[in-house]
């Protein structure tokens, strides 16, 4: 509600000028008049008369001023100067601000509230939008933020809204639909979105500057659900594999193909929720990054002592590394490497060049104080999965260098953002168990023919909502093939 002082008229000085002139006049008057009549017989009582009626007439002008100079313009025409502020101060909490300025009424109260995302595509013609913004009011429904992505056909309006935790996400797909939504799709959503689409492809665009392993997590995080598979242009034999994309790369609905800097392509898919174009030039911006920076990984290390004194160092390692990599390889026994590769041995050193490039995923490595390399840990993109994999030297086993390394790979994993990490191993392997049993996680655990995969839940599943529209699903197999996951 207005206070009376914000709700007075402006006070000007040509108000004051006039009102001083009129005293000016109004005295000289009565001084005519007084000498006119104050040597008449009469003359004392008619002046006292005048200065009661005088008196009078200036109470009744200074109340009749004060009751009607504040009262509301009447609403007749509604071209009357404050219309607007008194229809505001008339209109429910909420309703002439964020909420109102797009149609949706604000939710009073402490009443509690839930985020959502929200899809929907509109024919491109005047009105569309408003009647959307008609039924979100209808259901007490706050827009919280609103993205427009024009297409050849309709137009694709994305909102993030603020509803009673009561509304169902059914009942907000059947308003939508009746005011005109067609393939609407609805999902919960947290604090995490309430930062505006310019903001978060900055902090995007900053986190894949500094390191080349995120543009694969920045990608996710800025298309949403998806599922991203890094296609390199040769295989682990040397052979070409045949994936390329154009320059400016594809967009065909569903998936997007963008050339990778380090050659191959990056495939990106969302069966559940069509690709816009801004969200395709997006993406490509990001790459486009990417490429001009070059290889890159974020130099940083941390000396740590053994429980025997000696003394190790761990960092982040990348194809620099591919020499010393595989000259552990040659110190490490058949049975370690098995248990590493899950495949024919010869054929280790051909997955180095995959594992150590930061496009697949983080690796750290472990070298002595004579720099010497004697372990790696990999954290691996998986489509939408993550993989951790450890590989320690023979005589560097049974130190703790394995748990240190899986740890650090955890809250990598989760630093990203990940939900869950897997290991693939032999079901004899006892010191990857071992080590994945200290992490203290929820774990699930599925073996066939020797071959176990030891998931470790990092976080609470995210709730979601029914969706009109099928949402990506993704099975493991019963047992991964030997070899399947590198």
């Amino acid at each position: 509600m207005t206070s009376a002082k914000s709700a007075r008229r402006p006070h000007h000085w040509r108000r004051d000028l006039i009102e001083l002139a009129a005293l000016f006049t109004a005295v000289a008057v009565a001084d005519a008049i007084a000498n006119l009549i104050g040597h008449q017989p009469d003359g004392p009582y008619l002046l006292v008369a005048s200065a009661v009626a005088l008196v009078a007439t200036a109470a009744f002008h200074t109340w009749w001023a004060r009751r009607h100079s504040h009262a509301p313009p009447s609403g007749e025409g509604g071209s009357a100067p404050g219309g607007a502020e008194a229809a505001a101060h008339e209109a429910p909490d909420g309703a002439a601000g964020r909420g109102g300025g797009s149609g949706a009424g604000g939710i009073a109260g402490a009443e509690e509230t839930a985020l959502w995302r929200m899809r929907t595509t509109v024919r491109d013609a005047p009105g569309s939008l408003a009647a959307l913004c008609v039924a979100l009011a209808g259901l007490r429904v706050d827009i919280l933020t609103l993205g427009t992505h024009p297409l050849a056909r309709g137009t694709v309006d994305e909102f993030l809204l603020r509803a009673p935790a009561s509304l169902q996400a059914q009942e907000l797909s059947r308003e939508i639909a009746a005011a005109g939504g067609a393939s609407t799709w609805i999902e919960r959503a947290d604090a995490h979105d309430l930062v505006d689409i310019p903001t978060r492809v900055l902090s995007l665009a900053t986190r894949t500057a500094l390191d080349a392993a995120e543009l694969p997590l920045a990608l996710r995080q800025l298309l949403g659900r998806c599922t991203i598979h890094s296609l390199p242009a040769l295989s682990v034999t040397g052979r070409p594999t045949g994936e390329s994309a154009p320059v400016e790369g594809v967009l065909e609905e569903t998936v997007m193909r963008l050339r990778d800097p380090s050659g191959g392509v990056i495939s990106v898919e969302r069966p559940y929720l069509p690709f816009t174009p801004t969200e395709f030039a997006r993406a490509r911006a990001l790459v486009e990054l990417d490429a001009r920076l070059g290889p890159r990984v974020p130099r940083g290390e941390d000396v740590l002592t053994l429980p025997e004194g000696n003394e190790i160092t761990v960092r982040r390692a990348d194809l620099g590394d591919l020499a010393a990599a595989r000259a552990m390889h040659d110190r490490c026994s058949q049975r370690t490497l098995g248990l590493r590769y899950h495949g024919p041995v010869a054929d280790a050193d051909r997955y180095l060049d995959h594992l150590l490039s930061p496009r697949f995923g983080r690796t750290l490595a472990v070298q002595t104080a004579t720099g010497k390399l004697v372990a790696l840990g990999h954290l691996l993109w998986d489509g939408d999965e993550t993989e951790v994999a450890l590989l320690v030297e023979d005589d560097w086993q049974r130190r703790g260098i394995g748990s240190e390394l899986l740890g650090r790979l955890v809250a990598l994993a989760v630093e990203a953002g990940c939900e869950s990490v897997y290991a693939v191993t032999q079901s004899h392997n006892t010191g990857m168990v071992a080590a994945m049993r200290a992490l203290e996680l929820p774990l699930d655990y599925q073996i066939e023919e020797g071959t176990l995969v030891i998931t470790a839940r990092l976080t609470a599943d995210r709730p979601t909502a029914d969706r009109p529209l099928t949402t990506e699903g993704s099975a493991r197999p019963s047992a991964p093939t030997e070899g399947a996951r590198r």
